[in-house]
């Protein structure tokens, strides 16, 4: 979403007309975004304030993601999955959704996803219960998050801190894990041969999008930008200056 479709909440030029497009045309679609604070509501009206209108239904994030991910480690257990969040009304809302007992006592997970209000308190009580043996689970691994004054620490910093209290690492779902995209391909009825990523980090959108066997293009209206693609032993199918550039191929 950020540095593909918008940029700090403005709409990058061609978004609104390719998305237009693919509503139009009936073509199945999602647009990914690793942040776990807001529920696919939230999202869309945030879209719409930018000039965009993406139907919720069209919005998958990790929170989502992670719930689903839960989910199905859990189906044959016969009993709700318990877990202590650490996170927003994304993250609460997809798991109560998927059927996960949110508590403090005797979880199963300990799930860590973006939050505005990390307290010493809450982070205190993810270490212990991971240390009295809750399983680690993390919605994305981004370190910083942006915001108008500048980078905040993000879900990867607070999860480094958690490990480095605990010696346990977490499982990340959100990209570049490709289950991201695999949970999201199920979704909409997709399959890899006939899909493709579009993204604009090489380290996190093209990497996961390989792995999971799909078509890849690299925009240049993001993070990543034309002279860093060699620093890397990978390459996207396609790389375009913006979304622009593929109204016309869809």
């Amino acid at each position: 979403m950020d540095g593909v479709l918008v940029h700090e909440n403005n709409p990058i030029p061609g978004a609104a007309e390719l998305i237009d497009r693919w509503v139009a045309t009936s073509k199945r679609f999602l647009v990914l975004t690793n942040n776990s604070i807001y529920t696919p509501r939230d999202l869309a009206a945030r879209l719409h304030a930018s000039g965009l209108e993406v139907p919720e239904e069209n919005l998958w994030t990790s929170a989502l993601a992670t719930a689903e991910f839960l989910k199905d480690q859990v189906k044959n257990a016969g009993v709700p999955g318990r877990c202590f969040v650490v996170g927003e009304a994304g993250l609460t809302t997809a798991l109560h959704e998927a059927g996960m007992i949110l508590t403090d006592t005797n979880p199963d997970y300990v799930v860590l996803g973006e939050t505005r209000t990390y307290s010493f308190g809450t982070i205190t009580k993810a270490i212990r219960l991971i240390m009295g043996g809750a399983r680690f689970i993390a919605t994305n691994p981004d370190v910083t998050g942006p915001s108008p004054e500048g980078p905040l620490p993000a879900t990867g910093a607070i999860a480094a801190l958690i490990t480095a209290a605990t010696n346990m690492k977490p499982y990340i779902v959100g990209k570049p894990n490709p289950m991201m995209f695999r949970s999201a391909m199920r979704k909409i009825d997709a399959h890899s041969e006939s899909t493709a990523m579009i993204g604009d980090r090489m380290d996190t959108d093209i990497i996961a999008g390989i792995e999971a066997g799909l078509t890849t293009v690299l925009v240049l209206s993001g993070i990543t930008q034309r002279e860093d693609i060699n620093s890397y032993p990978f390459r996207p199918t396609q790389i375009v200056n913006s979304v622009s550039d593929l109204i016309s191929t869809v």
